[in-house]
């Protein structure tokens, strides 16, 4: 992760936009984690233009860190919107705190005792972040109705 976190620093956007379909791909990614995955009507295709492993490597992270944080419900959700595709990844963990929503993004920052729970070393969301940006989109995290966390991906439609 040092080393991509590296390569995403010196571009400003990705190099290779290539068609990917989110929907296949979420699906694969969520299996991994024994997530469920629901799409809007118009979800039979969810096309954007970037970098598939990127996005994958991006998707996997939000994920694992549901997992890992968040207990046993994680799910994932694809929706066209105006402004293009969002994807989210909720969980039903403790959440996190509104104050520290933006700090969570940052190399290598990780919530007040995480760091004796569970692995890492705070940089999967810092490369969501940088993989987002790369491709114009943006994520941000968002406490969700009933508890837990929803981290929300919005990424351009090609």
């Amino acid at each position: 992760e040092v080393l991509l976190a590296s390569r995403l620093d010196a571009q400003q956007r990705v190099e290779r936009r290539d068609p990917v379909d989110l929907l296949p791909l979420a699906i694969e990614e969520a299996a991994r984690v024994g997530a469920s995955v629901q799409g809007d009507d118009a979800a039979t295709a969810v096309m954007v233009e970037g970098d598939e492993r990127l996005l994958r490597r991006a998707l996997r992270n939000l994920l694992e860190n549901a997992r890992r944080y968040g207990g046993n419900e994680v799910s994932v959700t694809l929706e066209h919107r105006a402004r293009g595709v969002e994807i989210q990844v909720c969980d039903r963990g403790p959440g996190v705190p509104a104050d520290q929503r933006e700090r969570i993004f940052e190399p290598f920052y990780r919530l007040p005792g995480h760091a004796e729970q569970a692995g890492g070393v705070g940089l999967g969301l810092s490369l969501v972040k940088q993989i987002a940006q790369r491709h114009g989109g943006s994520v941000g995290c968002e406490a969700r109705d009933g508890g837990g966390s929803c981290f929300v991906l919005l990424l351009p439609a090609s």
